[in-house]
């Protein structure tokens, strides 16, 4: 997924998890990753892994079959190219849209407060644009192989195609993405032309604080005294971790900020940004443990797993100090794709009071990458979650589920999750 976006975000974090400095190098083309333990990249050569094999199932490669039989097409517009029509191929929605200023992608040239770069996702894709940039950035989901990278020329073409790209691998694959090919949301330090601090760059999901998120990007939001670092630039080279933020949270417009002219939106708002934070690294964790599965990897698998689980369950959740809103229409077009419980409940209602998602177990568990897990893994990854859903001693590392919580949950599952193990109807 297409990247500081890179596709990052993520800071500090409690315990045991431990803040994490990630150069800005690593940065340039990510998306999303954090408060985990530093993980060693597993190989992605390994004859059980095979990344590179041409044969995909993602959603952009499925795009490509369709667009090389002559199935469909992508229609160009001249104020956005191909944006509109790519996205409706994939059926996202223009109010995920989110923006950042920092120049943490490789089309940095082109990118500056004055010109952010906007990302768009859902739960398989994620597409990066720049306004008058060469090309967009797409990553996409297989169920074996995780994240699979591609760009699209951003000229207009007689049979435009998206093209397959290992370069990403270079920026995409190391500790801000669990050691798997992988997005991440970071966080930075920008000067007043976007450009990074060359230090303290970090990496975001739900446990970091607010204090440590989104330094690089725009955000709109209602969020009272919660402050963080969005919108704001360190505009003093000799002080470039000072960031001039004050009067710039709670934003409910950036006009003030940058010309929305080209962009399909003006928004950059804060729900769809938590939840893509989210979905960063959660489906980083799930390809990490589909391949320790696959190449026998038996001592790290049990790790992995205990580290998945926790993650799915929220357990290191930064809460929310005050109460938040977003400004788009993602709040409530977001929780409408998830399906429901006899009691109307999902997975993908927001809370927004005191934590992102009101019944805290990732909307994630119903992707293809998750029910594509090798069935060893798969299994053991129910077995823990029932242990933790179902205990009358609660773990303490599971502390923050109340007994409400478990119940709604195993209930939701029960009504909604298809091959769910029988044990979860006792």
């Amino acid at each position: 997924m297409p990247g500081t976006a890179d596709f990052s975000p993520r800071g500090a974090s409690a315990p045991p998890f431990r803040r994490r400095v990630i150069p800005v190098a690593l940065l340039a083309l990510a998306a999303s990753a954090f408060a985990q333990v530093y993980q060693s990249n597993l190989p992605a050569d390994h004859p059980a892994i095979r990344y590179a094999h041409p044969t995909t199932e993602d959603p952009a490669a499925k795009l490509n079959r369709k667009l090389e039989r002559g199935e469909t097409t992508l229609e160009y517009r001249d104020a956005s190219g191909y944006l509109p029509s790519l996205l409706q191929q994939f059926g996202i929605n223009i109010d995920s849209q989110a923006l950042v200023f920092s120049k943490t992608s490789f089309q940095a040239a082109k990118i500056s407060p004055r010109n952010p770069r906007a990302i768009y996702f859902d739960d398989d894709v994620a597409v990066g644009w720049v306004r008058g940039g060469s090309g967009m950035e797409i990553a996409s989901l297989d169920p074996r192989q995780g994240i699979v990278f591609y760009t699209l020329d951003a000229q207009k073409q007689d049979h435009p195609r998206l093209v397959r790209q290992q370069v990403c691998l270079r920026c995409h694959q190391g500790p801000a993405t669990e050691g798997v090919p992988g997005i991440f949301v970071g966080s930075v330090f920008p000067n007043a032309s976007g450009d990074p601090y060359q230090q303290d760059a970090i990496i975001t999901d739900h446990r970091t604080a607010f204090a440590d998120r989104w330094g690089g990007w725009y955000v709109n939001a209602a969020h009272g005294e919660q402050r963080d670092r969005a919108n704001s630039v360190a505009p003093d080279p000799a002080e470039p971790e000072t960031l001039a933020n004050d009067g710039l949270q709670n934003q409910a417009s950036l006009i003030h900020f940058f010309n929305p002219t080209g962009y399909l939106a003006p928004l950059s708002d804060i729900v769809a940004l938590m939840t893509f934070e989210h979905q960063t690294q959660m489906v980083n964790m799930m390809t990490r443990v589909g391949w320790d599965q696959r190449m026998g990897q038996s001592a790290a698998l049990d790790a992995d797993i205990e580290s998945l689980v926790r993650y799915m369950l929220f357990a290191d959740e930064a809460p929310l100090a005050e109460p938040l809103q977003g400004v788009s229409s993602f709040t409530k077009t977001f929780p409408q794709r998830g399906p429901r419980d006899r009691q109307r409940r999902s997975l993908r209602d927001f809370d927004l009071e005191r934590r992102l998602f009101r019944y805290p177990l990732s909307y994630m568990i119903y992707s293809a990458e998750f029910n594509a897990l090798p069935a060893p893994a798969l299994g053991r990854i129910y077995q823990r979650l029932y242990q933790v859903l179902a205990a009358k001693n609660a773990d303490p590392k599971f502390a923050r589920l109340s007994d409400d919580d478990r119940r709604a949950i195993l209930q939701i599952l029960r009504d909604t999750k298809p091959g769910l193990p029988s044990y979860f109807r006792n």
